[in-house]
């Protein structure tokens, strides 16, 4: 038989259900349908991209295959390069033309991206900005094209509009069909630190040396899929970098005291290493607990007087990746070591002038390592055989194998926890980016959260396997709730185009990783939420998915409904704002109240046996005389129940509570959140009660719960871990801090 923890409070429940249902009003009750599927939002599913969020039948991808031979002339900060480009077509549709993005175009003096932003007059200026802006020649950056032929010499109709370029076919490309194409540009490298931009060079006045990071320096062929057809967005300079899968040879020649690292894997190792280095890199190969220094600080400070005429070409080929990224210097000291994944060695590697030092010996490859094993334990073991560490002031960029990192020490070498603990943070999300999107290749130009909000959230899990007290600002809920209480006029939701975004590092970063991190540990829990987040990973690493692939696979791999979720967080600015709006203590009385409405259970024509009555303290029937700790042998139809229903055995195991408080939440905020309830007794015990977000179902303003417990409430408090990124805590606790609860 069941106790009476079913049966009895099946009767309470029933019973107050219906006392507490008002005559409804025009805005009581209301029903926003905020758990109505997405029909409304998401693309419809077809053969290319499944209902489950898969990879269709008729899924295709393009290829674009490069070989590329670069040259630096570092004496004038120049890159001169020749590619060809072997495109092949997978799409069922023929191809009329083919986009290219010229990405350094943005940097060129006819460039509009100036433009679109607004130009107000500030009051005080630096001098060094007011020269460069108001009195200087503009940096003449930007492709300077010489020449588009197929690969027998002839030229091939192009035309550029600002960082896109169209190249005619003399004829439809088909479906299976390759062309290869070849180019030849020259760029001026721009000095990032006065220029701006993702790429360029550092220049150093006490040696005079520059440490460059190269990037976006080759006319890189355009995503072409079943989603946009062409990628036609330009580059402004906030939206990402979309772009196809291929395999890479690249030649790059530099001054020969100089130091590399690139994506891919370096095929002539002993021709521009020493001897020496070679031995060290033989033994960082074997080394799987610290680094082994390969191009040590006193070779660095030697090279940096060099300034050598002679060259040399370093060889790297890389294979699947969606791009590639250069960073070279006579500055760079060189360390590695080996990290175990998936049955194979990796190597995390880091380079860095002595200017980064000793902040940089000490953690960055380091924390490489342990990225790339915290990463691969939640989506896939990294395939591919590196990950670079650079160092970069000012710098936090990404590409295959290699990302710009910032956090320098003072000149005299010291360096404050903010310092330390913000290098650790940046290297974490930039070796992260590995993941998403260089494998699982989302379209960063159209949706920067794809990426940069993915990978916030499973950086602040790195983070937090380094080290649990790690002071990392975003992926906890309670961080991005300045964010979202602040004024709906300047905030926009996470589904805004990359260019379109007003607050960029609370939309695209912040709220995102704090959403799913209130899935992983508030909504869906670790188990499902893990299972889930690692199908999604592994259906589309080397693919291109969309929101709608991400939304649907972690529904489709955890038997989730989570389109509320997604509509909340990722289609609007709602905020989350939960309180408690009252508490009524119900006693058990054998005499019913005046008026009764509905008694729960009923069935049709049937007789619905002794009642049991419930009385709130702030009903017309209350009595002082019902003010005592509930006893099922002074309430007679339930004892009469009991004694005729249950065994002495059966009575034994019934539960036995002694107090019935009913809990009003109200909801101002427009999210719908799952309630966290933590009670605390009058004996200083405490009880966590999880309401999912459902319960809002049928009303979006307030709910009941009841509680039948066996020890007086004290205190109750919604969200008291702060999980929930609920605006306003001032409505949380009962009683009110202010005032002693009514019951005492």
């Amino acid at each position: 038989m069941r106790g009476i923890s079913f049966g009895l409070l099946l009767l309470i429940s029933g019973f107050l259900q219906a006392q507490e249902t008002p005559k409804p009003t025009k805005s009581e009750g209301r029903n926003p349908d905020k758990f109505k599927q997405m029909y409304d939002l998401l693309a419809t599913p077809n053969m290319y991209r499944t209902a489950s969020g898969a990879p269709g039948p008729e899924y295709y991808q393009q290829q674009a295959d490069y070989k590329i031979d670069v040259e630096l002339d570092d004496k004038n900060q120049k890159l001169f390069g020749s590619e060809v480009i072997t495109y092949t077509n997978n799409a069922k549709e023929s191809l009329d033309y083919l986009w290219l993005q010229l990405d350094q175009n943005e940097k060129a003096k006819n460039s509009k991206s100036g433009l679109v932003d607004p130009n107000k007059t500030n009051s005080a200026i630096p001098a060094q900005t007011f020269s460069r802006k108001y009195l200087e020649e503009p940096f003449d950056g930007g492709f300077k094209i010489e020449y588009v032929k197929d690969t027998q010499g002839t030229p091939m109709s192009y035309t550029i509009n600002q960082t896109m370029m169209r190249v005619e076919l003399p004829k439809v490309l088909k479906h299976g069909e390759k062309i290869s194409i070849a180019i030849k540009w020259s760029y001026n490298i721009n000095n990032y630190l006065l220029d701006g931009g993702r790429s360029g060079y550092e220049h150093f006045d006490k040696d005079g040396n520059n440490v460059y990071i190269i990037a976006q320096f080759y006319p890189r062929m355009a995503v072409y899929n079943d989603v946009e057809g062409w990628q036609n967005q330009q580059f402004w300079g906030a939206g990402e970098f979309a772009l196809p899968f291929g395999n890479y040879e690249v030649n790059i020649t530099v001054p020969a005291d100089h130091i590399m690292e690139a994506t891919g894997t370096l095929l002539n190792r002993a021709e521009v290493f020493t001897a020496a280095q070679m031995a060290r890199y033989a033994q960082a190969e074997k080394s799987f607990d610290k680094p082994v220094l390969v191009a040590t600080q006193a070779e660095a400070e030697a090279r940096e007087k060099g300034f050598s005429t002679a060259k040399k070409t370093w060889k790297f080929k890389a294979e699947n990746v969606r791009d590639f990224g250069i960073a070279t210097s006579r500055k760079f000291i060189y360390d590695a070591m080996a990290v175990k994944l998936g049955g194979k060695n990796v190597m995390a590697v880091s380079v860095y002038p002595k200017e980064g030092n000793p902040l940089w010996e000490e953690y960055s490859t380091r924390v490489v390592a342990h990225t790339l094993k915290s990463y691969s334990s939640h989506t896939f073991d990294y395939p591919y055989p590196k990950a670079v560490s650079v160092h970069a002031q000012d710098q936090g960029m990404e590409y295959p194998m290699i990302c710009w990192n910032w956090g320098r020490p003072d000149e005299d070498g010291k360096y404050s926890d903010r310092v330390k603990n913000g290098m650790i943070s940046v290297i974490t999300h930039e070796v992260g980016h590995n993941f998403f999107p260089m494998i699982v290749n989302s379209d960063e130009r159209q949706w920067t959260w794809m990426d940069e909000g993915l990978n916030s959230f499973l950086e602040y899990v790195a983070l937090k396997e380094w080290d649990p007290n790690f002071p990392a600002d975003r992926g906890p809920a309670k961080s991005i709730v300045p964010y979202m209480s602040g004024d709906q006029k300047g905030l926009e939701p996470i589904m805004t185009n990359s260019e379109s975004i007003r607050q960029f590092g609370n939309n695209a970063y912040g709220k995102p990783a704090a959403a799913l991190n209130i899935l992983r540990e508030t909504v869906m829990g670790r188990e499902l939420f893990d299972y889930a987040f690692k199908t999604y990973a592994n259906r589309w690493k080397f693919k291109h998915p969309t929101p709608e692939d991400f939304f649907r696979t972690m529904e489709d791999a955890s038997a989730f409904d989570l389109d509320w979720f997604w509509r909340g967080w990722f289609y609007t600015t709602d905020y989350n704002d939960i309180g408690i709006k009252e508490v009524k203590k119900f006693f058990v009385s054998n005499e019913p109240p005046k008026k009764i409405t509905n008694y729960g259970r009923k069935r049709r024509n049937a007789d619905p046996g002794p009642m049991v009555y419930m009385i709130a303290d702030d009903s017309p029937d209350f009595k002082p005389e019902l003010n005592k700790p509930f006893d099922s042998k002074d309430v007679k139809n339930l004892n009469d129940y009991i004694q005729s229903h249950f065994t002495k055995e059966e009575q034994a195991k019934l539960d036995n509570p002694k107090y019935f408080y009913q809990v009003t939440f109200n909801k101002p905020g427009g999210l719908v959140m799952p309630i966290l309830v933590e009670i605390t007794f009058e004996d200083g015990t405490k009880e966590n009660h999880h309401f999912p977000a459902q319960i809002w179902r049928m009303n979006d303003e307030e709910v009941s719960r009841t509680f039948a417990t066996k020890k007086i409430i004290s205190k109750i408090i919604i969200d008291p871990k702060q999980e929930t990124a609920d605006i306003d805590t001032t409505n949380n606790s009962w009683p009110k801090t202010e005032e002693k609860s009514k019951f005492d």
